[in-house]
């Protein structure tokens, strides 16, 4: 006899899933029953917001749902706030949880970890949440669990099964439905080649919803002879590059050069504050000859534009790149951009620059790293300024949602989906606290991940905040382990070095020579507050 919860796995399996992130309890113990010979990886966290964190790093990085096995009740709440930073990233991530036996939901009787109404709690944040109450309700489940988070713009979703329903006998289900296809209009694309052909100073901004289409947004920048700026989620797309702007369009030199531009192309990007306006102005760069394209209606409709075209990003590239003129440098596409690059690294101040810099020598150190980071300084510096080494290599959780305590378990999902790449793992001594102990799953999981705590023992951000607001400083100033006993007791190599750029390169260039997980502690003064 196949269960349902073998029959969920074996699902699971046909539609390319090939690791979990889970915390086993009593409430789940079924739905681990065919788990073992189906041949996916599982992979234990130390908290189930670990899991959650775990799974989008894991998706991120190899562009497939991350998934993650839950118990009811303090298990899904635990994992609420991953599925907050999912949602607000457009990362695609299932959470499959247990419930209470059907006959006691909603009924306030007491059973352990009972929640009043979990789906209902669950949607306040998952694109769907859908419960099993019988056999055949499974396949159906999943392949809309899949088109939700694959099928238009991803996000996280739920699918929960009653402690009583788990073990029931199942059918094995069905081959999974195709993804659904949003159509291609020819008549706006062509419309948005017309548009750009005629413009004289077209700029590019770049989304995370478009940096797996990283060829085909060069070859159209270089075709039209425009400048991209890249958003933090799709830093890396244009490395190098004459025309590639690493900067954030919440700078006023990046935003000058939006505005003098007479035509703006926005590929898969939501236009949000966080890396539009992260200063908190209340006003969005000035954009003449808006052409969005996104794959989200919802999106489009909320930030219209001159045209709009509901649309995967890479098709519409795929049509405009054979019907956009070659201009061969007549724009001044390249000049604009290095105008734009040298003032917003003149604008970002010394301070900004210094992180920046050593972030790009920790690139350096490791050539084609993963980089994750946590909301901390130096993520701060390198969302205003840092070109990454290749696309997809670089993000963090200083935007959207902002959840601290992001990074570390985030990394290890990143290395769990391209194993033998190596990974930076940034973070703060605050931060890092949020999730020390998902160190150990990388011990366990042996993964060639480098935590890079830059300790300045205190929340500065928020301290710098709360002086500007003339509030006296309380609370910023949380005491940090002794990171070289944590990395002692991990049995991981250690080093601690001064804020220093050839240091900081020298050890992580040499730890990351281990084949597992190793710490590089940087010091900063200690802060002091004034009460």
């Amino acid at each position: 006899m196949t269960s349902i919860a073998e029959a969920l796995v074996a699902g699971l399996a046909a539609r390319g899933v090939d690791c979990i992130f889970g915390i086993p309890g009593v409430h789940t113990v079924e739905l681990y029953r065919g788990l073992a010979a189906s041949g996916i990886r599982h992979v234990t966290p130390r908290h189930e917001q670990g899991a959650g964190f775990m799974a989008d790093g894991y998706a991120r990085v190899s562009g497939r749902p991350g998934v993650a096995f839950v118990i009811t009740g303090p298990g899904v709440t635990n994992t609420l706030t991953a599925m907050g930073q999912a949602r607000a990233d457009s990362v695609p991530m299932l959470v499959v949880s247990g419930v209470n036996a059907r006959a006691s939901l909603g009924r306030g009787l007491g059973h352990l970890h009972e929640l009043p109404d979990q789906r209902a709690m669950m949607r306040t944040v998952a694109l769907m949440s859908e419960r099993i109450e019988e056999p055949g309700q499974l396949g159906d489940a999943l392949d809309r669990a899949f088109a939700a988070m694959l099928g238009a713009r991803p996000g996280p979703v739920h699918i929960e099964i009653p402690l009583d329903v788990a073990g029931l006998a199942a059918q094995p289900l069905p081959s999974a439905r195709p993804l659904p296809n949003v159509p291609l209009e020819p008549g706006p694309v062509a419309q948005a080649a017309a548009m750009l052909n005629r413009s004289q100073a077209p700029v590019i901004l770049v989304g995370g919803g478009a940096r797996s289409h990283h060829g085909s947004v060069r070859a159209l920048a270089e075709r039209l002879d425009a400048p991209v700026v890249q958003t933090v989620n799709a830093r890396g797309v244009m490395f190098g590059h004459p025309l590639g702007i690493p900067a954030s369009p919440s700078l006023t030199a990046v935003r000058d050069l939006i505005a003098e531009a007479d035509t703006v192309l926005a590929l898969g990007t939501e236009l949000g504050p966080t890396d539009f306006d992260m200063y908190g102005t209340g006003t969005m760069p000035a954009m003449q000859g808006l052409i969005r394209i996104d794959i989200c209606a919802e999106q489009l409709a909320r930030r219209p534009a001159d045209l709009a075209i509901r649309a995967d990003a890479g098709a519409v590239l795929a049509v405009l790149a054979g019907a956009v003129d070659r201009t061969d440098g007549k724009r001044g596409g390249a000049a604009r951009a290095e105008r734009a690059r040298k003032r917003a690294w003149e604008e970002i101040g010394p301070e900004m620059r210094s992180l920046s810099e050593v972030l790009a020598v920790m690139r350096d150190a490791v050539p084609g790293a993963t980089m994750v980071g946590d909301s901390a300084q130096p993520i701060y510096a390198g969302n205003l300024y840092y070109d990454h080494d290749r696309p997809g290599g670089w993000f963090n959780a200083a935007t959207g949602f902002g959840a601290l305590g992001y990074a570390i378990p985030a990394a290890v999902g990143a290395a769990m989906a391209a194993k033998g790449t190596p990974v930076l793992c940034i973070t703060g001594d605050g931060g890092a606290q949020f999730s020390l102990p998902e160190l150990m799953c990388a011990v366990d999981e042996k993964l060639p991940i480098t935590f890079v705590i830059f300790n300045n023992h205190g929340y500065q951000e928020i301290a710098t905040s709360m002086q500007a607001a003339g509030v006296s400083v309380v609370g910023c100033d949380p005491t940090p382990p002794d990171f070289e006993l944590v990395a002692q007791s991990c049995g991981v190599p250690f080093s601690r070095v001064a804020f220093d750029e050839g240091a900081i390169g020298g050890a992580v260039r040499t730890l990351r020579k281990n084949e597992g997980p190793a710490i590089v502690e940087i010091t900063a003064p200690n802060l002091s507050f004034p009460r």
